[in-house]
């Protein structure tokens, strides 16, 4: 069994980023984004135009001050490896009552596909959620997710500097 860790998030927090689970990189650092491959560290740095730091704490300490959080669709699920179609048996994290104590989260940011499709499958309609919560996909940083390139992802990615100038 495999879990996810608590969300980073304070009263701050305008837009989630979630992605499905971590992977074992991840899991082994206990940190998001661990894998030195996953282009989410680049990306947000790239679309503030900032260089990334070295620590991980200084990492989420400019996600934070920019009403960034970050957290994950499943709580826990069973899975062999990394790959998100590994992902069997999971259970959701409770968003109904995350949002209810972080109430200036006004959107979720969903890290790929599997993020978006297993909140529709076990959150949506569920969990009782803001009916103003805007949910927008965005292409999986992840190295599996290779036929989208870097400046592809950067891009699409960049639309979240426009919610949070909203």
């Amino acid at each position: 069994m495999k879990s996810s860790f608590p969300p980073v998030v304070d009263r701050n927090t305008r837009i989630l980023i979630l992605g499905s689970l971590p992977g074992e990189e991840s899991l082994r650092q206990q940190r998001y984004y661990a894998h030195p491959k996953n282009n989410f560290w680049p990306i947000i740095f790239r679309i503030f135009n900032q260089p990334i730091p070295e620590t991980y704490e200084a990492k989420l300490a400019f996600l934070q001050s920019k009403g960034i959080g970050l957290w994950d669709v499943i709580h826990s699920a069973e899975r062999v490896g990394s790959l998100d179609v590994n992902i069997r048996n999971a259970t959701a994290n409770d968003f109904e009552s995350l949002l209810k104590q972080y109430p200036n989260i006004k959107m979720i940011a969903f890290n790929g596909r599997k993020s978006q499709e297993t909140f529709k499958r076990f959150v949506a309609g569920k969990q009782n959620l803001p009916a103003d919560l805007i949910l927008e996909y965005f292409p999986s940083t992840s190295p599996a997710h290779a036929y989208i390139s870097f400046e592809q992802k950067a891009a699409t990615w960049s639309v979240l500097k426009k919610y949070l100038e909203e």
